[in-house]
C-alpha cells in the first residue's frame, strides 16, 4: 500500500559545492576542486566503496569541514546517517524532535497553563497527531511516543530516525544507505517516502530497487561526478553503451599503436639502408670530401628528425591507448575455484530438530533439513530472530532446546565482519584460518579475491568497507577444511554496487550449500536461491514465495 508523505515544495531547494577540497590526516585526498550542484528532485549517489560518498554527505551537512572551497544549502536540511546510533535510553519524542512541544502540551493538559508552555507550543497543537500519523505511515504503529529507543529494533530505529526528519519537513534531505537493516515491509515504506519526495533529495545506496525510484544517478568516481538520467536500469543501460564505446576505443588505440610501431620499424630499416648507401658513396670518393661530409651531415640530421617524429607518433599512440583504457571500468571479478567445497546432490548438510533459540523461547520450535548444494534464502521481519538463528546454527549461541547437527564443515559471515583481526594484514588473517598453507599459496589464492602484491599486506584496519568484506569472504572461503556450507547474514549491507556484483560472481562459482539471511531481493535472485523460507516467531519457519523480479 502506498502512502503520500508531505514534503515542502521548494523549487529553490538546492545543494552547491564549489571548488571543494578534502583529505584525511593520513594524506589521502578524496576531493580536489570538486564541484556539485543538486536541485529539486531525487538523486541517487553511487560509487565504489572508499570513493567518498558518505564523506561527501558529511561535508554537505557541515559535520566535516572542507580543506578548501564552499558548500551552500538553500532550504532546511535533513540528514539520516548510515550507521544511526541512538542511545537506548533516548526518548522517542526526542528522536522525533517533538520532546519540548509534547512536554509543554502535557503540562497544559495537567493545568500548567503558563506563558512559557504556550510559547513552546506556538501553533503546533497537533504535533502528537502528526507524529503518530508519520509513525503509522512508516509501519511503527506499536511505537509509543512516551517510550524509549530501547523498545524498538535496529531496523525500527532507522525508521524512527527517518520519521524525525520527515516531521521537521526539510526542503533538502540526505539519506545514507537507508535500507540497511530494514526488512522487506520496511523497505517498501521507505521506497514510498523516496518516490513521493517533492523537495531535493540525495540518497546514497546500493539498493537497486530504491535506485529505480530516483530521477537521476550521480556516479562518484575518481573525485568527480558523472550524471545519468533516470533510475538504476537506465543507468545500467547508459553505462553499458558507454563501456562498449570505451572498449571499442581501446581496440582502435591498440591497432594504432601496432601500426605506429610497424612504421617505426620500417623507418629504421629505411634509414639503415640510406646509411649503408651513403657509406658506399663516401668510400668510393665519387665526389669531393667536403661535399660528401656535408651530405652525410644533412642525412644524419634528416634521419634523426624522421626517427624522432616516428618515435613521437608511437608515444602519442600509447598515450591515446592509456587514455582509452582509463575510460574502461576495471571493476574486476572475484574468482573462486574450491573443488573441496562441492557437495553432492542429496547429501545431508544440516539437520535441525525442535530448535528454540535464546531470543525466541516463546516461539515455535524449528525443524530444518538441508541437503546437497541447496541455496536457502532466510527472510523475515526485523526482530524475527534471523541473526540469532544463524549464530545458533554455527554454535556461537547455545540453543534453549533442540538439536543442531551440521554434517559438513561450515563457516559464518556475520553482518559486522568481526571475523577479522584489525591488527593483522590480509595475508595474516587468512593464515589464521588456513594454518597449513604456505605464504605463497595464500597469496596465490588471495589474488583471486583481488588482493595482489602490496594489497595483500595491507593492515585490515586500513581497508575500505568493500575491501574488508572481500578479506572476510576470502578468509572464510579459503579456510581449512574448505567450507561446504556458508551462512551469510545481510551480506550486501554497506557494499557498493561493484562489490555486490563481485559477491554474486563469487557465490555463483561456490559449489557448497548456502544459507543467506537478507532482504536484498535482486541479489538473492542473482545467487540462484533454490528455497525461500520466512522466519516468524509465531509460525516458525515456513515456505515463502518472493515477488517476481
Amino acid at each position: 500500500m502506498s502512502h503520500t508523505v508531505h514534503t515542502p515544495t521548494t523549487p529553490a531547494a538546492s545543494l552547491v559545492c564549489s571548488g571543494l577540497g578534502f583529505g584525511w590526516p593520513d594524506g589521502r585526498i578524496l576531493f580536489k576542486d570538486f564541484d556539485l550542484a543538486v536541485g529539486p528532485g531525487r538523486t541517487g549517489l553511487v560509487g565504489l566503496n572508499g570513493s567518498g560518498k558518505s564523506t561527501l554527505l558529511r561535508l554537505l551537512t557541515g559535520e566535516l569541514s572542507p580543506d578548501a572551497g564552499s558548500v551552500a544549502v538553500t532550504g532546511a536540511l535533513g540528514y539520516l546517517p548510515q550507521n544511526l546510533v541512538l542511545d537506548a535510553a533516548l526518548p522517542v519524542a526526542e528522536v522525533l524532535g517533538i520532546a519540548d512541544t509534547r512536554a509543554a502540551l502535557l503540562g497544559i493538559e495537567r493545568g500548567e497553563a503558563t506563558e512559557a508552555n504556550f510559547a513552546v507550543v506556538g501553533d503546533d497543537w497537533d504535533v502528537e497527531e502528526r507524529a503518530r500519523a508519520t509513525l503509522d505511515r512508516l509501519g511503527l504503529r506499536a511505537v509509543r511516543l512516551g517510550g524509549t529507543v530501547g523498545e524498538v529494533s535496529g531496523g525500527e530505529a532507522v525508521l524512527l530516525g527517518l520519521a524525525g526528519q520527515l516531521l521537521r519537513q526539510p526542503e533538502v534531505l540526505l539519506l545514507d544507505e537507508p535500507t540497511n537493516n530494514l526488512d522487506l515491509d520496511a523497505r517498501e515504506r521507505l521506497y514510498d517516502v523516496v518516490a513521493s519526495w517533492r523537495g531535493a533529495l540525495v540518497v546514497v545506496s546500493h539498493d537497486r530497487e530504491l535506485l529505480e525510484r530516483v530521477d537521476r544517478i550521480a556516479d562518484l568516481r575518481d573525485g568527480s561526478v558523472h550524471w545519468y538520467g533516470g533510475g538504476f536500469s537506465a543507468y545500467q543501460e547508459a553505462l553499458a553503451v558507454e563501456q562498449e564505446a570505451a572498449e571499442r576505443m581501446v581496440r582502435v588505440a591498440e591497432a594504432d599503436v601496432r601500426r605506429q610501431q610497424r612504421e617505426l620499424v620500417d623507418t629504421q630499416v629505411t634509414l639503415a639502408r640510406r646509411k649503408r648507401f651513403g657509406q658506399k658513396q663516401y668510400d668510393s670518393k665519387r665526389e669531393p670530401r667536403i661535399v660528401m661530409n656535408e651530405r652525410r651531415r644533412q642525412a644524419q640530421v634528416s634521419s634523426g628528425k624522421l626517427r624522432i617524429q616516428q618515435q613521437e607518433k608511437v608515444a602519442e599512440a600509447r598515450e591515446r591507448l592509456a587514455g582509452a583504457e582509463l575510460a574502461v571500468r576495471a571493476d574486476a571479478e572475484i574468482r573462486v575455484d574450491l573443488a573441496a567445497s562441492e557437495v553432492p546432490a542429496g547429501r545431508t548438510v544440516l539437520t535441525v530438530r525442535g530448535l528454540r533459540t535464546r531470543y525466541a523461547a516463546e516461539g515455535v520450535a524449528l525443524d530444518l533439513d538441508l541437503r546437497g548444494p541447496e541455496r536457502i534464502a532466510l527472510v523475515g521481519g526485523n526482530g524475527a530472530g534471523k541473526t540469532t538463528l544463524l549464530r545458533t546454527l554455527v554454535g556461537e549461541l547455545d540453543p534453549l532446546s533442540g538439536e543442531v547437527d551440521p554434517a559438513v564443515p561450515l563457516r559464518y559471515l556475520p553482518q559486522r565482519l568481526d571475523v577479522l583481526d584489525d591488527d593483522l594484514s590480509v595475508v595474516g588473517n587468512v593464515a589464521r584460518f588456513a594454518p597449513s598453507a604456505t605464504d605463497n599459496q595464500i597469496r596465490a589464492r588471495l589474488a583471486r579475491f583481488l588482493f595482489r602484491g602490496a594489497r595483500a599486506d595491507q593492515q585490515v584496519a586500513t581497508l575500505s568497507g568493500g575491501e574488508r568484506f572481500r578479506a572476510a569472504l576470502a578468509a572464510l572461503m579459503l579456510a581449512e577444511p574448505a567450507p561446504q556450507l556458508l551462512l551469510l547474514d545481510e551480506p550486501t549491507n554497506n557494499l557498493d554496487l561493484s562489490s555486490v556484483r563481485q559477491l554474486s560472481t563469487a557465490l555463483a562459482s561456490y559449489q557448497g550449500a548456502l544459507v543467506v539471511a537478507g532482504h536484498d531481493l535482486p541479489f538473492l535472485h542473482g545467487v540462484g536461491i533454490t528455497r525461500w523460507l520466512r522466519l516468524d516467531r509465531g509460525t516458525g519457519l515456513s515456505p515463502w514465495q518472493p515477488p517476481q523480479e
